[in-house]
């Protein structure tokens, strides 16, 4: 068996890792435009509160006592809403699985990965650890996310084309840069971890094939790694310097015949002067992104109709989110678990026709045996949109046709959460404080919120103080 030949991406003059590693190594919390600080904020509090509530749901127990066993002993670090003091790592894995738990965390449309999730469990735990303040908190953040979202949009989809779900991927390489820049390495060292969390990168698809829990686990794992790279690199171990465009780079193992759509000049181009992870979208619906256009368009449509007189359902998605969310229809007709649920447009659409919303109930056990729901997502059939803008926007559409024959069309060009739709700062504490009220009571979560919304005058031990739960 022959190895695939190296693409002509090892040819270039370009050095994204390097040229990464000198943004971070010099910047300033200051450097960083004041908006984009603010939205950089909003996306820690609303993942810490998605965070908070994943504690409500089994998995997060079941995750606490795998990592608990394995932790063998307490350390120095806290977990969301919980009594349970871990060492760093053990902290950054479990805070991972819990922020990304729900699938209610944010995402960068172009990039299409979660780049609070790919940044916040690394920044929290490796802070705490170190204690550092809330300035150099937020900048190391800051420098991780503007990694995972310019990793993210150079393959312009490319990792979930081949079977990798993004945010596994490029969170090993934010996390990487984050804790190298908490640790205060310079540009070469923080190169070198770049390199050595390459080895580590992976996240496979396989989940979406029976809602297995699995994607779950990446971006705490992600964390993981991050932080063993900087620490080796910290160390002098050495690491190569060209892990995404060199001869079989991350681009080359990963995405095979597609690397002639990898596009190098994202990751380089206005590095410390266009701060892209402030155009992150937060979820208004806790599902996959792909689906909101179409979830948007059937809460439209949910006002105008009775869902009992509707005799078919058509739903247009992105051509490129059908084999993830609507195929094979079979299946995504019938989910059987949560995870299922989440990615599954037919059960999504049809749950917006008949509740008029979806929120995190929709989720629960009874909502996925509602007979009404389940019954109409067989009737849910789901196209390709030709009035698509993805990957720019998650467009969607829905038409519904009703027993008499009438139709009735609405198509959402730019979902909720999304550009000029983007959820303020009034609206991103209220989702906050709905979903930290699934595990901690109003008082405590009102606390978090206030340390959050005001991180550049507080210390990292303040928040994770904030976070849990004492004994």
């Amino acid at each position: 068996m022959h190895a695939t030949a190296p693409s002509a991406l090892a040819e270039s003059t370009l050095k994204p890792a390097a040229a990464l590693a000198e943004m971070a190594a010099r910047l300033d919390f200051e450097q960083v435009p004041s908006p984009a600080r603010l939205r950089g904020k909003l996306s820690i509090l609303d993942a810490l509160g998605v965070g908070l509530a994943s504690n409500a749901f089994p998995y997060a127990q079941r995750a606490m006592a795998g990592i608990t066993a394995l932790a063998g002993e307490a350390g120095p670090c806290s977990v969301l809403g919980r009594s349970e003091r871990l060492p760093v790592r053990d902290a950054a894995l479990a805070n991972g699985i819990l922020i990304h738990g729900l699938d209610f965390d944010d995402t960068h449309l172009t990039s299409i990965v979660h780049p609070t999730a790919a940044c916040l469990p690394c920044a929290l735990s490796l802070g705490e650890a170190l204690g550092v303040d809330g300035r150099t908190f937020l900048t190391a953040y800051f420098a991780g996310m503007e990694t995972a979202v310019r990793v993210g949009a150079a393959v312009k989809g490319g990792f979930h084309h081949v079977g990798f779900h993004a945010t596994g991927v490029v969170a090993h390489f934010s996390s990487a840069v984050i804790a190298a820049k908490l640790l205060g390495l310079d540009a070469g060292a923080m190169t070198e971890a770049q390199g050595i969390a390459a080895s580590t990168a992976s996240g496979v698809q396989v989940f979406l094939e029976e809602g297995a829990w699995t994607k779950r686990f990446h971006p705490g794992w992600a964390a993981v790694a991050g932080i063993t790279a900087a620490y080796l690199a910290q160390a002098g171990f050495k690491g190569p310097t060209r892990p995404y465009e060199g001869k079989f780079g991350l681009f080359d193992t990963h995405l095979q015949s597609r690397t002639e759509h990898v596009d190098l000049d994202i990751m380089v181009s206005e590095l410390g002067e266009r701060w892209h992870f402030a155009d992150t979208a937060l979820k208004p619906y806790p599902v996959c992104h792909f689906i909101h256009g179409c979830a948007d368009a059937a809460i439209e449509l949910a006002g105008l109709v009775d869902w009992r007189e509707i005799a078919s359902v058509e739903a247009y998605l992105p051509r490129d989110t059908m084999p993830i969310v609507a195929e094979p229809a079979e299946a995504k007709e019938r989910p059987s678990t949560d995870y299922e649920a989440k990615f599954s447009a037919q059960f999504v659409v049809a749950t917006c026709l008949i509740k008029r919303c979806f929120n995190l109930p929709e989720l629960q056990d009874e909502a996925l045996r509602d007979p009404r729901v389940r019954e109409l997502a067989t009737r849910v059939k789901c196209s390709v949109d030709p009035a698509s803008v993805f990957p720019q926007f998650f467009s969607g559409g829905v038409r519904v046709t009703l027993k008499d024959g009438r139709e009735l069309f609405r198509h959402v060009r730019v979902n909720s959460g999304a550009g000029e739709r983007a959820l303020d700062t009034e609206a991103v504490a209220a989702k906050f404080m709905a979903s930290a009220s699934l595990a901690v009571d109003e008082r405590q979560a009102a606390a978090v919120r206030d340390v959050v919304l005001d991180i550049e005058n507080r210390s990292v031990a303040e928040l994770a103080a904030a976070l849990r739960r004492e004994p």
